[in-house]
């Protein structure tokens, strides 16, 4: 009896840690379907943006800011509504067409380098820097899985040629396919991390054209392009090379606009500020709306920004409208931060804020 009793105690105890090791794994390793938003970092833009011949020297800092994403479990859940300054959302929200993270990682790392061009741009058409715009290849954003290209092409790589046919446009790959037929395969020459492959694949019939004709549907490789470009300055002495690492989106625009613009004029328009902000850029020089600027304004203000450029709310046609500058302000009087909080539609406006700046001692 008394064997036994040591039995059941002991079946009871292993059962237990595994009920523990099961629960433990539960909180800890099974994610949800969320993520949780935060604020980044403020990372001064000096070091990213290099030009042969520099202006002179800055005694300021422009900086941009990041939101932090994280993947949620439970504990992370949990704790998200105690923690301030901490958002959570829906995956789905922001990835699009099913895409993976690492897809959307991708489309992020794209739209900040047509962000990056479009910054030299504003920048060199506001000091009337003589350019020219190349064209960088098309690059994937995102394979379908249900199509034969998932085998074989990532997020990411750029595709070369198309049956010995130069690819360089959206245009072009789409033309390189116009003519085949569901099950054509065609031969591809793509790059991925400096490494020139190729690859015979076969093409099917694109998303959402079920209820077409069946001569009219298209086919193709299934996967989401984008072309590439960089802005050229037609003197060496003013070539702009950007390296913003990992970082990506489109919100940094501005930012970087504003440190080309201080890297290649004579004077030093920080006048001795650490000044953080964000906003897209077109290169006419118009900001745009972006998300996540309270997170921004938080990780700006823990650097020691001591203004923060926003942009405008945007104020829809029809009658709605996406703030920025109002939430970025509301954020900071929540903190009682003595970081100012400045509106700005266009590049002039923030240059003209800091032409109107008293420099510091």
């Amino acid at each position: 009896m008394e064997d036994r009793r040591h039995v059941k105690q002991a079946s009871r105890i292993v059962f237990s840690v595994f009920i523990a090791i099961g629960l433990l794994f539960i909180v800890y390793f099974i994610p949800l379907p969320l993520y949780v938003f935060k604020p980044g970092t403020a990372e001064v833009l000096a070091p990213m943006v290099q030009v042969k011949q520099a202006a002179g020297a800055d005694r300021g800092e422009f900086m941009l800011t990041t939101v932090e994403l994280s993947d949620v479990n439970l504990v992370s859940y949990v704790l998200s509504f105690v923690r301030p300054y901490q958002e959570l959302r829906l995956k789905k929200e922001l990835l699009q067409n099913n895409e993976t993270r690492e897809e959307y990682s991708q489309r992020q790392e794209i739209v900040m380098l047509t962000s990056q061009a479009d910054a030299i741009q504003a920048a060199y058409n506001k000091l009337g820097v003589p350019y020219h715009i190349q064209k960088d290849g098309v690059v994937v954003q995102q394979v379908y899985p249900e199509f034969p290209a998932s085998e074989t092409l990532h997020a990411g790589d750029y595709i070369l040629e198309i049956d010995g046919q130069a690819i360089q446009t959206y245009e072009e790959l789409r033309a390189a396919v116009g003519n085949k037929q569901a099950g054509d395969t065609v031969k591809i020459v793509y790059k991925r991390g400096g490494v020139t492959r190729t690859k015979d694949i076969a093409l099917a019939v694109l998303p959402e054209q079920e209820d077409m004709a069946e001569n009219a549907k298209r086919v193709g490789l299934g996967i989401v392009p984008a072309e590439v470009h960089s802005v050229k300055a037609e003197s060496p002495d003013h070539q702009i090379e950007i390296k913003a690492g990992e970082i990506g989106g489109p919100s940094a625009g501005l930012m970087f606009a504003l440190e080309i613009y201080n890297r290649l004029s004579a004077e030093d328009i920080t006048k001795g500020y650490k000044i953080a902000g964000t906003g897209e850029i077109d290169p006419d020089g118009k900001v745009g709306v972006i998300g996540g600027i309270k997170h921004k304004v938080v990780a700006a203000d823990r650097a020691g920004a001591e203004i923060f450029f926003a942009p405008e709310d945007y104020k829809s046609p029809t009658g709605g409208t996406i703030p920025n500058y109002s939430d970025a302000k509301a954020r900071a009087e929540e903190m009682a931060t003595s970081m100012k909080i400045v509106p700005v539609a266009t590049l002039d406006d923030a240059l003209k804020y800091l032409a109107a700046l008293t420099p510091k001692p």
